[in-house]
């Protein structure tokens, strides 16, 4: 009997514990740190490097550009997408592709106005209306790649351009629908900010949680003999991690502040990394995108497996739609369009998903629609056009994949070592 909820060891993980001696002091947990980086596991050293010359370059050529007013627009702006990447990151790992989520997000934003204003409804069933709309798109998806053998590139175009006509269907000729600006939702993408005293505490209990969850898991892996850090490693961690949220509520809280928007963003992005790092569901979506008949073997069931990544993805696509369309307080024909589909997947690649599936976390979408933002944000400070951004993010693209694939030799080389 297949089950989706059966666990799938990952290959060779426990050649890897044979190789870590579990540390014993921080000096151990810094040298088992270098080897896995020399062993070509990189994580998310790339792109923080990536991010570091981005901000360093734009702030030498204008000054305004890490400025707290510019970080809080930028924050605001890479909401919308960072979601959507989300969902993509659910999909690069079971070794699919979705190209349509561009044109769901602006389905899911016509059809929150339609709710919200022809039809006067309530916020929150808009809310539903959009995300349930997704949430069916994403099953056909996976219907089609189940049942009827259609590769995923050719469904997802195919659900393109479909919703991309529903959209314009669903405005029934009207060039956009403005959301009312005293409605919660509008006001939630432009105008709410968390309270500093509360943004303080949300930075503490970040700083407590990582800690508390390291220490049970460092805990539980050293009752299995396995490698685990030292307890002077999470506390450093931890204080770092205090140090960097305290700081950025303190930057922020110069102008306007933290906004719920973000705040909303970071919290999808903690629940998805628990849901992939310690959850049967999210290693059976490791194990599928690692080797899909193995997994098969081992009693998942990959094409729920394969159903259930495309439902989250085009969930997570329908919201960041909605979002969209209370950052712009209305929803257009041209919602969901132009750059959305390459912005979204380039985050998520360029964060450290691997495109070869079976490789990525949650954080890959943070950090890359960071990336992303930055690079449009201080391209719009230097008043030059579209063209750079495409150029410019087109080249990180492809070197983010460069690195991924080198990354990939390097421990396939190991491991036969």
């Amino acid at each position: 009997m297949t089950s989706l909820d059966t666990p799938a060891a990952a290959p060779g993980a426990g050649i890897q514990d044979e190789r870590l001696a579990t540390p014993q002091d921080f000096g151990d947990s810094v040298r088992a740190a270098v080897r896995r980086i020399r062993d070509g596991d990189l994580g998310m050293l790339p792109v923080v490097a990536g991010i570091v010359v981005i901000w360093t370059i734009f702030q030498a050529l204008n000054q305004t550009f890490l400025s707290s007013t510019n970080l809080v627009n930028l924050s605001f702006d890479m909401v919308p997408i960072g979601v959507i990447a989300l969902g993509i990151v659910c999909v690069l790992l079971v070794g699919q592709i979705d190209l349509s989520i561009g044109s769901v997000s602006g389905l899911s934003a016509a059809i929150t106005g339609v709710v919200m204003v022809r039809e006067e409804l309530p916020v929150w069933l808009a809310l539903l209306a959009a995300v349930g709309a997704g949430c069916v798109i994403g099953w056909v998806y996976g219907q089609a790649v189940n049942r009827f053998g259609v590769p995923s590139f050719v469904a997802t175009m195919g659900g393109l351009l479909a919703c991309l006509g529903l959209q314009l269907w669903v405005l029934r000729g009207q060039n956009a629908i403005n959301l009312p600006y005293d409605s919660s939702l509008v006001k939630f993408a432009q105008v709410w900010f968390v309270p500093e005293w509360l943004a303080y505490t949300m930075a503490m209990a970040g700083a407590g949680g990582f800690l508390a969850a390291g220490w049970v898991r460092t805990r539980r892996r050293r009752e299995a003999g396995l490698a685990a850090p030292s307890t002077g490693w999470l506390l450093t961690q931890a204080h770092l991690l205090l140090l960097a949220g305290g700081f950025a509520v303190y930057y922020l809280n110069r102008t306007r502040g933290l906004s719920w928007m973000l705040v909303l963003f970071v919290t999808l992005v903690l629940l998805m990394h628990y849901t992939l790092a310690h959850t049967r569901f999210g290693r059976s979506l490791h194990a599928v995108g690692g080797n899909a008949e193995a997994a098969r073997r081992a009693g998942l069931n990959v094409p729920r497996v394969y159903t259930s990544a495309f439902v989250v993805c085009s969930a997570l696509a329908a919201l960041g739609g909605v979002l969209f369309a209370a950052r712009l307080a209305a929803a257009n024909q041209s919602t969901g369009t132009a750059d959305v589909n390459l912005n979204a997947i380039a985050a998520a690649v360029i964060g450290g998903t691997s495109l070869f599936g079976g490789r990525g976390t949650a954080f890959a979408a943070l950090l890359g629609v960071v990336v992303i933002q930055s690079i449009s944000s201080g391209l719009t400070l230097l008043s030059l056009d579209s063209s750079y951004r495409f150029m410019i993010t087109g080249a990180v693209l492809i070197l983010a994949v460069a690195l991924d694939s080198a990354a990939r030799r390097s421990r396939q080389a190991h491991g036969r070592g």
